[in-house]
This record gives C-alpha cells, structure tokens and sequence, in this order.
C-alpha cells in the first residue's frame, strides 16, 4: 500500500455526486457545499478558479481540478463576474438571494445548466466522504491542483462525459468507479510533479520505503525503532535520521497516526467492538485505543462512530 492507495482505502465514491454542467458568459459559481474531494474537468471551453486563499487559476479544455475541502471556492467564466448560483450543502443549488434553482436549471440525465449547448462543458464529481485514512493525504494536498491538459489520458474525460449523460441500470455504480479512476489518475499527475510534499518521494527510497510499508502492512506488529531498522538493514540511529527527514516526522509518530487513521476508518464502516479494532491496530486495549483516539482527534471512538466525527479529514 502506497499514499495513493491509501486515500482509496477508506469509503470509496459510493452514489458520489456527478454532473455536467452546460453554461454561457457570463457565469459564476460559488461552490461551499463543505464536501471534503471534488474533482472538476473543462471539457470545453475555459474558466477560472478563484479561492480566498490565493490569486485566480485559469483552467481550459481538457484541464483537471482537484479541490480539497471544506473551504469555499468558485468557478467563473472571469474573475470578475460575481456569483450568481450558490452550491450548498447536498448540492443544493439557490440564488444569491435563496431561492432554490435545481429544477430551473435542469436540462437532462446529469445534465445542469443555463444552455444545452453551452458554451463551457464541465463534468463535476463531488466525494460526499472522505475516510480518515485519506487524511494524511488531504493534509498534503493544496486547496486547488490544477493538472493541464496533457497530464492526463483525455479517454478517461471522454468515458466519463458518455456514460454521465446516460440513464442505465446500476449507473451510479459505474460513474462511481469512473469518478475513482479520474481521481487517481489526477493524484498520481499531481503527485509526480517536483512541487509535492516531500514524504511522498520516500516511498521510492529503498530502505525508508520499505519501512513505510512495513508499518503500514503490519499495524498491529509491536513496533519499535530498533526493529523496524533490524528489519530494513539499517542502524537505529540512521534510519530515524532518515526517515524523519525524508517522512517529515520521525517513524513511531508515523505509525501513530497511522494506526489511529485506521482505527477512524473500522469505527465508521464496521461493527467491530473498540476492543477488538484497538488489537487490529496495534493497541493492547480499548482504553488505550480510546485514550490515544481522543488525544489525537479530539473525540471518543463511540463519538467518532455515531457520527460526530465527520470533521476527522479536515481537521485533524
């Protein structure tokens, strides 16, 4: 298992959101739907994406959008044009003022806009969830990565815009996996490039890469720094120097947060005692499990579960 890997190792896209949206000039989105993932394609023609973090990004034909949420952003055909559809919370789309445009605006299967045959295209796949084993990679992604057109193979833009627009049975199911392949491909484009984090590289060092995933493999192995190093060939000494410098922080802290993210993610998708998940994770109890759970998150694991934890991606 991989960083990638592990961003898809929680909840994946199940009936995420998708749609395509037909739009002329002038036009303006505010999107704060509070969602933790979104990925957006222009398909045709072009616009700008605009935060309050950072000056507006032009994006054209074939360019991908990767947003990490919650914070609000916008989608414009110019920075200057103020917002005149607001996305809220479970993509419901209003005015400015409040009144609600969802059906106004329909044109068709997944098909949403001010004109059928718009003169911007763009397909949006919005990730209602993010399991908290993504954490650590949401963490090192920017609010906006912009991948240009040619980072990416444009078929997988095509299959996706095809089978958005159809109405077939078990569609969700397979907008779903199309909506996983797009964003993996847009993590591993974005990934690759000379601006990301630096951990990410270590997991193509031999010796602290292969630490990596020993730790990730083997959650529950009693680890320590000594045989941790023991089993990658190398000194203590040398392989926390090394990994800390390459990870970012030191290997135990690593496998903390790890374990913890894990644990985040069995509470929420299974039925598994606190007792029995703190041994898949390495925890000798579920007191200690649940001592370290709240240190780190800030909540019980029972608060975590029942639903009070939907804040873990963003926030931790």
């Amino acid at each position: 298992m991989d960083a990638l890997a592990g961003l898809l190792e929680g909840p994946r896209a199940r009936g995420a959101f998708l749609m395509c949206s037909l739009l002329d000039p002038p036009w303006s989105l505010r999107v704060q739907d509070q969602a933790p993932l979104t990925v957006l394609a222009m398909i045709r023609g072009h616009g700008w994406v605009s935060t309050e973090s950072g000056p507006p990004r032009q994006v054209g034909a074939g360019d991908v959008v990767i947003f990490r949420g919650p914070q609000p952003y916008t989608v414009s055909d110019d920075p200057a044009t103020e917002p005149q559809i607001i996305v809220q919370p479970g993509q419901v789309t209003t005015k400015p003022d409040g009144e609600i445009l969802c059906e106004t605006l329909t044109l068709g299967v997944r098909q949403w806009g001010t004109d059928p045959s718009g003169e911007a295209l763009m397909v949006t796949g919005t990730y209602e969830s993010a399991g908290a084993v993504s954490t650590r990679l949401l963490r090192a992604l920017p609010q906006v990565a912009v991948l240009p057109r040619g980072d990416l193979d444009s078929r997988l833009l095509d299959l996706l815009v095809d089978e958005a627009t159809r109405d077939r049975p078990a569609q969700s199911a397979v907008l779903d996996r199309l909506l996983d392949l797009l964003l993996i491909a847009a993590l591993r484009a974005w990934f690759d490039r000379d601006d990301a984090p630096a951990w990410y590289h270590a997991y193509s060092d031999p010796l602290v890469g292969k630490a990596l995933r020993l730790l990730q493999h083997n959650p529950a192995h009693p680890w320590t720094v000594v045989a941790l190093a023991d089993a990658v060939g190398m000194s203590r000494a040398a392989l926390a120097r090394r990994f800390t410098e390459l990870v970012g922080e030191p290997p135990m802290t690593f496998l903390t947060e790890w374990r913890l993210s894990l644990a985040a993610d069995l509470l929420a998708e299974t039925d598994s005692t606190v007792e029995a998940i703190a041994r898949q994770v390495g925890y000798g109890s579920a007191f200690a499990l649940s001592t370290a759970f709240k240190r780190h998150f800030g909540l019980s694991p029972r608060d975590h579960r029942q639903g009070r934890g939907a804040a873990l991606s963003s926030s931790a």
